[in-house]
């Protein structure tokens, strides 16, 4: 995927998150959660990129793919961004990529429900 591409998809899905928080009454809760889940998705890449350098044991694929379904992708993605870790394969971005959109409309349909 061209890096013009995953910037638009970037900000896109960034700009979907921060409507959803805005236009619920739970913002401040949702915030929190998005932001503690966040952080440990971005700790989780800098480890594995970490044991990947020094070739010790490493974060199954598995587990950094369930931090960004419940909500971890936005510090997935700055890990990719920054570290360049799980940037480049080819199947990894995909289920990334669908796990952001999984969690977007779950969290949409939560929303609704609360409303």
């Amino acid at each position: 995927m061209h890096t013009w591409v995953r910037r638009v998809l970037v900000v896109v899905s960034l700009a979907v998150l921060a409507w959803l928080i805005i236009t619920s009454q739970q913002s401040v809760l949702i915030t929190k959660v998005y932001a503690v889940i966040a952080s440990l998705a971005f700790i989780a890449y800098a480890i594995d990129k970490a044991a990947a350098k020094s070739d010790r044991w490493r974060i199954p694929e598995s587990t950094l793919h369930v931090l960004g379904l419940l909500g971890g992708w936005p510090g997935a993605m700055l890990a990719q961004t920054l570290l360049r870790h799980k940037s480049v394969k080819r199947e990894f971005r995909l289920i990334f990529w669908v796990t952001v959109v999984v969690n977007l409309l779950v969290l949409g349909w939560l929303l609704s429900r609360w409303q």
